[in-house]
């Protein structure tokens, strides 16, 4: 047998003589930092929910039918009558979710341990394409199994481009395709949801862990293993710090993926929708133009921007602000890497203001969601008694809310720009014990 596959080997390398090396470069002789720790499980475990997604929904899309006449009868029959189509579909609604989890975990530990900072800029810039243009397949996704939360949530946020000034209306019907989402709707998204973003997406994840190879792994200190000592017992030239990335952390990811995939069947299998959560109640309802759901809100990983929008009060008689508020809360994790000029990369060495400021951030992101979602509205009668003006308690938690978020970046600017930030001294080579 080992002869057969040397046989292959060898056959693969007279043809293709650039992809052995190519797989050495990225897997077998791409030193990593020996002191990684649970945070970096996320980035392979958002690998695994991207092939999960494209697997399943290539399934899901023999059955689909793209019509706004049979689109929600189609899902239907996914779910009732295709031999193990309830488990596909709910492998793919339950991917969705846990998709945005890894992700949102990922980037908190880019923020943790400063993976952001140079020579990584290019790096965060990838991932936040991928973050952006998840969004976007994620929102069209939502819409194509057309219940009635689909209907009026895509009318909703595509009804928001309408806010652009002279050219919205238009701008508006152009992307429905109609006065209202409609057929045309329906036909768009499918195309974009399962061609033009998957292919887009998949480009972005190539060039994203390209970029991460060429400048090396962050590790939770923040230093460069490459400017550390060499010798290591398999290459005198590789860092001291170092171990190749297979089999180490391939057979380390492995473990993480197995506890991952447990937790995600058992929310498949006992607990599909989350209470909601990840599939709204309303949503199992055909579409229907005529009957708005009583609280029109989004899927909750757009809960904290939706949030957002709704706390920026409109002015001179248009939501424009909060529209801009929306997507800027996006836009000002892309040039972070400019905003933040601190000279330590590591939450471990960084001076108290910005750990209690990312703190600060990560309570109002939860919040903003909660406030999205619906929670805080429900929970202000249980609190304050049912005779509080539960409006004005949300929008003024809401609006202190969206301050610290964007107060965040506003502060992190002027802490390390001006040189207010007081840090430990960075140790030379990675550190194993913390205690």
């Amino acid at each position: 047998m080992a002869n057969v596959f040397s046989r292959i080997g060898d056959w693969v390398n007279e043809r293709a003589p650039n992809m052995m090396p190519a797989y050495r470069k990225h897997m077998t002789e791409y030193y990593a930092p020996k002191n990684f720790n649970l945070w970096y499980y996320f980035g392979s475990l958002a690998i695994v929910v991207l092939v999960n997604q494209i697997v399943t929904g290539i399934f899901l899309t023999m059955n689909y039918k793209p019509s706004a006449a049979e689109a929600f009868a189609s899902v239907e029959y996914i779910m009732r009558d295709v031999e193990w189509g309830w488990l596909i579909r709910y492998m793919h609604s339950t991917g969705a979710s846990l998709f945005f989890v890894v992700v949102l975990l990922h980037m908190f530990r880019g923020l943790l341990y400063g993976s952001y900072h140079k020579p990584r800029e290019l790096v965060w810039l990838l991932g936040m394409l991928i973050f952006l243009v998840l969004m976007a397949e994620a929102f069209m996704g939502y819409v194509l199994p057309w219940g009635n939360m689909s209907f009026w949530g895509a009318k909703v946020i595509i009804s928001l481009f309408g806010t652009v000034p002279v050219i919205g209306n238009t701008l508006v019907e152009w992307i429905m395709g109609d006065f209202l989402p409609a057929d045309a709707t329906l036909n768009r998204f499918f195309a974009l949801h399962v061609i033009a973003l998957p292919l887009v997406l998949l480009l972005l994840v190539v060039l994203h862990i390209a970029a991460l190879h060429e400048v090396g792994s962050n590790n939770p200190d923040g230093v460069e293993i490459k400017k550390g000592p060499k010798g290591n017992r398999w290459d005198a030239n590789k860092p001291a710090d170092g171990i190749p990335f297979h089999p180490y952390y391939s057979v380390k990811d492995l473990f993480g993926v197995g506890f991952f995939l447990t937790i995600a069947a058992f929310i498949i299998f006992f607990a599909p929708t989350f209470g909601g959560w990840f599939l709204e109640h309303d949503n199992f309802i055909p579409a229907n133009n005529l009957v708005t759901p009583t609280h029109i809100k989004p899927v909750w990983y757009f809960t904290p921007f939706y949030a957002i929008l709704r706390m920026i009060p409109s002015f001179f008689g248009t939501a424009l602000w909060g529209v801009l508020g929306m997507f800027g809360a996006i836009a000002v994790l892309f040039v972070l890497p400019w905003i933040d000029a601190g000279k330590v990369r590591s939450i471990r060495y960084r001076g108290t203001g910005y750990k209690v400021a990312l703190g600060l951030f990560v309570v109002s992101f939860l919040s903003l969601g909660a406030v999205g979602a619906g929670v805080v509205a429900e929970l202000i009668p249980e609190w304050f008694g049912a005779s509080a003006d539960a409006t004005f308690l949300e929008n003024t938690f809401g609006r202190v809310m969206t301050l610290i978020y964007f107060g965040y970046f506003v502060f992190l600017w002027v802490y390390t720009h001006l040189g207010m930030e007081k840090t430990k001294p960075v140790p030379d080579r990675v550190v194993y014990d913390h205690d």
